[in-house]
């Protein structure tokens, strides 16, 4: 019986896992077109062998684009059961990932309970925990110690890692050399650049880069590249520093593609519209066409309270030009952590912006989903409607709360409805 390390070396050898099969199915693909995606390194599966209730998810292209929720507990916010909660109010609001970006407490026992539980892939950031689990200046955490959490979260099933690899200290004189307005807003990339600079040393995933595949490689778990210089602002986007990371997370891709590692990598940010579509390209040429994972675009600074709505505008033109994972952004964003309101209202936003991308990416039954919406608001089937509806419920209190006099129209424009008029006119 032939084996396998990672979902990559199996489509390499031609082998179709569960977890290609689920895919597939669910993407209405060919098989052996998702093999050869996945041998390429343009679709990924995060799945980690130790993840024993994952309903696995493609994320690449020529699939529907995935959507990811941030929570974990910290210092000022540290209850487990609230965040559990807000995980499984997630999973229930169809988001296909959730990160674990827990830095202080037990994050080890909420992360071991929520792999446990959660049927949609997990990511973490294993800086993040370091800092908190060791409880010691950062700049004494050793290499090994670096390492050891990382190879804790694979343990614990994890399925994708945020690692900022290529924040290497050639790129961190790019920082000090070109001035920024946000200088390093990346948690994780600043994290690692006072690490570097207290130290005096290499970027330690860069350096031991080998042996952060062979965990990856030992448990299945996709490497997520991050962009500690991602753009914190509009003034700073595709400036030298962010280009020339990603030049070294494109060259990163393939060492870890030459050992089966499954990557993705991380994008921005705060961008202006116009640059959206041409940042896409350039992942894309620099990566080697590795999918791509965005947060936001937010496209203006200007507007706290209000980002899942910045975040959504950008979203949708990055995904209709390439990006292929969302990850959500809410009103909270810059403000606080996010209560259960505020996830709900970036998970819809991030949804939308997906799937108004899917339409433009020909996704299969993109289209279908709009076309059966419409013909419901044609027949005036408010039910059908509802039941078709991203959110059902919002549109379901709007309509009770002002209810018509007549069932076939709405308070809006009572028997002057368009619709209602142009149906009778025409015999439908």
């Amino acid at each position: 019986m032939t084996t396998y390390t990672t979902q990559m070396d199996a489509a390499r050898k031609q082998i179709v896992t569960a977890q290609m099969e689920q895919v597939a199915l669910e993407e209405q693909m060919d098989i052996n077109e998702l093999m050869t995606a996945i041998a390429k390194g343009s679709i990924i599966i995060p799945a980690n062998k130790n993840h024993k209730n994952l309903s696995a998810k493609g994320v690449g292209k020529g699939l529907a684009t995935k959507i990811n929720v941030n929570l974990g507990i910290s210092k000022d916010c540290c209850n487990i059961d609230k965040e559990m909660e807000k995980a499984l109010y997630a999973v229930n609001l169809k988001a296909d990932a959730i990160m674990d970006l827990s830095c202080y407490g037990k994050t080890r026992e909420f992360r071991k309970k929520l792999v446990e539980l959660s049927p949609v892939m997990i990511g973490t950031v294993p800086i993040y925990d370091a800092v908190g689990f060791y409880d010691k200046n950062l700049q004494d955490i050793s290499v090994d110690e670096f390492f050891d959490v990382v190879e804790v979260h694979a343990q614990d099933g994890v399925d994708f890692m945020t690692i900022h690899a290529g924040l290497n200290r050639v790129v961190a004189q790019k920082v000090k050399k070109n001035e920024r307005l946000t200088a390093i807003v990346s948690r994780g990339g600043s994290l690692l650049f006072r690490w570097m600079e207290l130290n005096n040393c290499e970027n330690p995933f860069y350096e031991h880069f080998d042996r952060l595949l062979e965990i990856c490689q030992k448990y299945d778990v996709a490497l997520s590249l991050g962009d500690g210089c991602r753009p914190g602002s509009i003034n700073d986007s595709t400036d030298a520093a962010q280009v020339e990371e990603l030049i070294v997370l494109g060259e990163l891709t393939l060492k870890a593609w030459e050992k089966n590692v499954q990557v993705m990598i991380e994008g921005p940010g705060h961008m202006a519209i116009d640059e959206i579509a041409g940042n896409m390209m350039i992942e894309k040429r620099l990566c080697h066409g590795a999918p791509f994972y965005v947060l936001g675009p937010i496209v203006t600074d200007v507007a706290p309270g209000y980002d899942h709505i910045t975040s959504a505008i950008g979203g949708a033109i990055a995904a209709s030009s390439g990006a292929d994972f969302l990850c959500y952004v809410t009103p909270a964003e810059h403000l606080r952590l996010p209560d259960m309101d505020d996830m709900k209202e970036g998970i819809i936003a991030a949804r939308i912006a997906a799937h108004a991308a899917d339409i433009v990416k020909g996704v299969k039954g993109a289209r279908e989903w709009d076309y059966k919406m419409s013909k419901a608001r044609r027949n005036l089937d408010w039910n059908t409607m509802f039941e078709l509806a991203i959110d059902s419920d919002k549109p379901k209190k709007y309509r009770q709360s002002s209810l018509p006099e007549h069932e076939d129209t709405c308070t809006m424009c009572g028997n002057m409805c368009a619709v209602k008029n142009m149906n009778k006119i025409l015999g439908i």
